[in-house]
């Protein structure tokens, strides 16, 4: 078989995000480095509008048409990369046959889901594929879920060089976030709601924190899970839910998992937002959460959401601008203790609106750190980020991304 034309092909680039990831990626690269790559969609007079608005020449990136559900088209498409990176979501309903294919052709894949049920299903049905052909699966590539999955990691990390052991309990606080809601997301969030009323079964995947890890996998602890206002005595303040939580987490513990359970069998792991102190922080914790919590009965319920997916949520395609994306962040709070009740900090912070912007730097560096990874050293398979990208996507973050991860005491 020849060698693949491409590093990378970015599959949706018309997309918001894929348009963001594009416009990274031309300043990052620009289309002669040592990364080759191009860009993928169903349409050649939007990709051709993409290419025309990155700051290189119209003929220096290569255009690929293909539709999601052409399975013929995206096997062209994979025979000529090494890695696709992909931003078609919902994925539970658009990304099924990409994913297929990668498996059959052995070409390596990412993309931004945060779809636990769909995450599974394929893990289920593609996986043993994936080990077949050496094809490497990495979902969760953006915000959900590399900050989470990679902070743990660098927290469990430190405290091997500090303690000689790992953190059997680690909780992740969302001191400070600035963003808006993907449009994206908030599809697969109505998507998701839509597949639990046709299948209980869906249900029970989504409540179980373990629903991603291997079959198999031995007992574990009984995993909290902030639902509504609490006090956190380990933060000193109130807490309120965290709705990207129901992914991360799962991510997380897959990781372990994967890792021959580095973090322990017994390992506890949960997300909550701070609020702050006193009867203000209180305050907070309990009207974010009935907010959060009435926003979920809406989406929950047909009449509601169809009201909401009609005047309220963002739709597919749409974001904020480029201004608001760069005034956005993220600061999240690590907080880690050992069997022995050794204490560790960490922080991870992102200099851009975390559904965006941010996203758009982790899921092109993840890409890259990708197809920089021999199949020697990690062979076909479904992983997570911190188990694939590791140390290698720790240092390009914080190099080119406008991440950080710090000790904190």
């Amino acid at each position: 078989m020849s060698e693949p034309q491409y590093d990378i092909v970015i599959f949706g680039a018309t997309s918001f995000v894929g348009q963001i990831l594009c416009r990274y990626m031309a300043e990052r690269h620009g289309s002669k480095g040592e990364l080759s790559w191009a860009i993928a969609g169903r349409s050649e007079l939007k990709l051709a509008e993409v290419r025309s608005s990155l700051s290189m020449a119209a003929d220096e990136l290569d255009l690929i048409v293909a539709d999601a559900a052409d399975e013929a088209a995206l096997k062209r498409l994979c025979d000529q990369t090494r890695v696709v990176i992909s931003t078609v979501g919902p994925y539970a309903l658009y990304g099924e046959p990409l994913l297929k294919v990668c498996t059959e052709t052995g070409t390596d894949y990412c993309d931004l889901t945060g779809e636990v049920q769909w995450i599974k299903r394929m893990i289920d049905k593609y996986e043993a594929g994936a080990k077949k052909s050496g094809a490497r699966i990495v979902h969760c590539s953006g915000f959900d879920s590399i900050p989470s999955d990679l902070g743990v990691l660098h927290l469990q990390q430190q405290a091997q060089k500090r303690f000689g052991t790992h953190c059997r309990r680690v909780k992740m606080r969302v001191k400070g976030l600035s963003g808006t809601f993907s449009g994206g997301t908030v599809a697969s969030m109505i998507n998701a709601f839509r597949e639990v009323s046709k299948d209980p079964e869906v249900r029970k995947i989504l409540a179980n924190p373990f629903a991603l890890c291997p079959p198999g996998s031995p007992a574990h602890a009984r995993q909290p899970n902030v639902k509504f206002a609490e006090f956190d005595p380990d933060s000193d303040a109130w807490v309120a839910p965290f709705i990207m939580a129901a992914i991360n987490t799962r991510i997380v513990h897959r990781s372990n998992a994967l890792s021959g359970y580095a973090y322990g069998q017994d390992f506890i792991y949960d997300e909550a937002m701070l609020t702050g102190r006193g009867v203000k922080g209180r305050m907070g914790a309990m009207g974010f959460s009935s907010g959060l919590g009435a926003f979920v009965l809406g989406v929950a319920l047909p009449p509601t959401r169809w009201v909401l997916e009609k005047f309220v949520v963002p739709k597919p395609g749409e974001g904020p601008s480029p201004e608001a994306q760069e005034r956005g962040y993220f600061d999240l709070i690590f907080i880690g203790k050992t069997a022995q009740g050794e204490t560790l900090k960490t922080r991870v912070t992102g200099d851009r609106d975390p559904g965006y912007g941010s996203t758009a730097k982790m899921l092109g560096e993840a890409g890259a750190c990708l197809a920089s990874i021999s199949k020697a050293d990690k062979a076909g398979g479904f992983w997570t980020p911190a188990t694939i990208y590791g140390d290698d996507l720790l240092q390009r973050l914080q190099t080119h991304a406008g991440l950080t991860f710090e000790v904190l005491d």
